[in-house]
């Protein structure tokens, strides 16, 4: 099986420093001097396509524009290209996502993948009007996709649940094909949710025993419902020529990291009621700024994480490094490697250029056009 792999689309703006936000914290100002506009995603959307990743994960929040209209728009500027868009369900009626769901599959050829965010930080939510607590929030989640599923199955859906009543629900006309759900999150809770009712269930990146750990657990429950669900992890990348370089990198962008910002996002971050975000901070050990002592296994950085809300680790290495850590990964059951990096135009092209042809070498990833039949010397750009 080959290695799919998603890039970023940073709706929060890009930089060439760490833009910060997520999880209950603003987008930090700094550096936020590329405004994601929809000319500037669709340059991050066209090299994407062109580099071989499958599609681009666009998130959700106060802090960042709206994944289904950014999407949507920026659709229009690709072609191959996939749009994982995260989303909340508490936000929106189930049937009304269900039919989102079906236009835009029409609209852009079956191009949607769906990113199911149940939110973290109730303050958040209650600013959307949402005042359940995190574990109701989970239940939601589970009577929400199930309405979904079954609208998406052509079926005509009655039910009154804890938290979500339809009546004579059904759909018009059907997505083609039915979009893939996605789903993290680390609670009982979540692990509950994701048995019974995703397609690929993400992980945020942490080393790989405690992600050994996670895919054991997930892959038991769902089993016990009859079930078998795909893996992915979310992860960013600096990956180099040589690991000289990538951990010059890495150190360039520690230092753009004021004490004081590190200092207010980690406050804000401890608020937290997300278990996959207290994980992630358990990584730094509440803000330690020395570069190496940051690399919590080979190659894996949690630096970004001092900065940044939700994934807050980086593949930091050589491009032979970087994919010995993806294989790494691979080893353990990952299939699905969800991707970014400051900036995300640039960062795009190191890691097409320089990692992929290596998988590909490897024997372990293929180009998603060469899988339909278009001539490698077409695949990747400015390769001799």
């Amino acid at each position: 099986m080959s290695l799919t792999f998603h890039w970023f689309l940073p709706t929060n703006g890009d930089s060439r420093d760490v833009v910060g936000g997520g999880h209950g914290t603003p987008a930090t100002a700094t550096g936020r001097d590329r405004p994601p506009t929809v000319a500037y995603l669709g340059q991050i959307a066209r090299a994407a396509e062109n580099l071989g990743f499958v599609g681009a994960l666009t998130p959700t929040g106060a802090w960042c524009e709206d994944a289904w209209l950014t999407t949507a728009m920026v659709s229009q500027h690709t072609e191959r290209l996939k749009f994982l868009i995260a989303f909340r369900p508490g936000f929106l009626s189930p049937t009304l996502a269900a039919q989102m769901a079906s236009t835009f599959q029409r609209q852009t050829g079956g191009r949607l993948l769906l990113n199911v965010v149940t939110g973290g930080e109730s303050h958040e939510q209650r600013a959307y009007g949402d005042f359940l607590d995190k574990d109701a929030r989970y239940r939601r989640t589970g009577e929400f996709l199930r309405i979904v599923r079954e609208l998406w199955d052509g079926k005509t859906v009655d039910l009154a649940g804890e938290h979500l009543r339809v009546e004579d629900a059904r759909l018009a006309r059907l997505p083609d094909p039915v979009p893939e759900v996605y789903f993290g999150g680390s609670s009982p809770a979540a692990a509950e949710v994701a048995a019974r009712h995703v397609d690929v269930y993400l992980t945020w990146g942490e080393p790989p025993a405690q992600v050994a750990g996670k895919i054991a657990r997930i892959r038991e429950l769902a089993a016990r419902k009859g079930r078998t669900l795909r893996f992915g992890i979310r992860l960013h990348v600096i990956t180099r020529d040589t690991a000289a370089q990538a951990w010059t990198e890495a150190n360039r962008l520690l230092d753009g990291f004021g004490p004081e910002t590190v200092k207010a996002v980690q406050a804000g971050l401890a608020r937290s009621e997300s278990e996959g975000q207290r994980r992630m901070l358990a990584l730094h050990d509440g803000g330690t700024r020395d570069l190496r002592s940051l690399e919590i296994h080979p190659n894996l950085w949690a630096g970004i994480g001092l900065v940044r809300g939700g994934a807050g680790t980086a593949l930091v290495g050589s491009h032979d490094e970087v994919a010995d850590r993806i294989e790494e990964y691979h080893a353990l059951g990952i299939d699905e490697f969800v991707l970014s990096g400051y900036p995300h135009l640039e960062e795009a092209y190191w890691f097409g250029e320089g990692v992929l042809p290596r998988l590909a070498a490897r024997g372990v990833w293929r180009h998603p056009d060469e899988r339909r039949g278009v001539p490698a010397a077409a695949q990747v750009p400015f390769a001799s």
